[in-house]
């Protein structure tokens, strides 16, 4: 594994401990060789794990439509910048660029991520590695109404196994390695 795509918050107006979550996986991503992938954003949670992971010797590629950046909304010091034309094709190319996801806190931008990577799982159509990074239980909620979902036959049981749950960002990372391959013949994870 040679890259991890994080999604995550734009905002600067949430609290420290996510910031904190967001630097620390940054720094360890950085240490550790891996290259950090992300949606470029010049602020919030997007920004800081760029940071630490580039101030910690790594590499950040971000890709952002173009729209986002004639308003000046992109992080101008990332490695690389990739304009794409629009947010379907920022989806994908942050899952090509990637060999894994770790989705820390956010709003409804990353819960579309999550949502779209998932069903996509399901579907055979991303086989990667993904991770939610549950920094003070803040995917709690989410993890909750999936388990309810199963209960309620909206979900087979298989499909709570197309990502993993985290509580540290090391864990997050070692999850990211050590979780084999999405086996869509079978919809189970098995190792590729």
């Amino acid at each position: 594994m040679k890259s991890i795509c994080i999604y995550c918050a734009s905002s600067d107006q949430i609290p420290g401990k996510y910031f904190e979550a967001a630097r620390e996986l940054g720094r360890l991503m950085g240490e550790q060789g891996l290259t950090l992938v992300n949606g470029a954003g010049n602020m919030g949670l997007m920004r800081a794990a760029a940071d630490a992971c580039m101030q910690a010797g790594g590499s950040a590629i971000g890709v952002i439509p173009t729209f986002m950046v004639r308003e000046n909304w992109h992080h101008t010091g990332m490695t690389q910048l990739i304009e794409t034309p629009d947010m379907h094709s920022r989806q994908q190319r942050l899952a090509e660029l990637s060999d894994a996801g770790i989705v820390l806190a956010g709003g409804f931008g990353t819960l579309a991520e999550f949502s779209e990577l998932v069903t996509w799982k399901q579907l055979g159509l991303y086989l990667k590695p993904l991770v939610l990074l549950n920094t003070d239980g803040y995917y709690d909620g989410l993890v909750s109404f999936l388990r309810k979902g199963m209960e309620e036959n909206f979900l087979r049981p298989e499909h709570l196994h197309t990502f993993a749950v985290a509580s540290t960002p090391q864990e997050a990372i070692d999850l990211a390695l050590s979780t084999p391959m999405w086996d869509a013949n079978v919809r189970r994870f098995a190792k590729l």
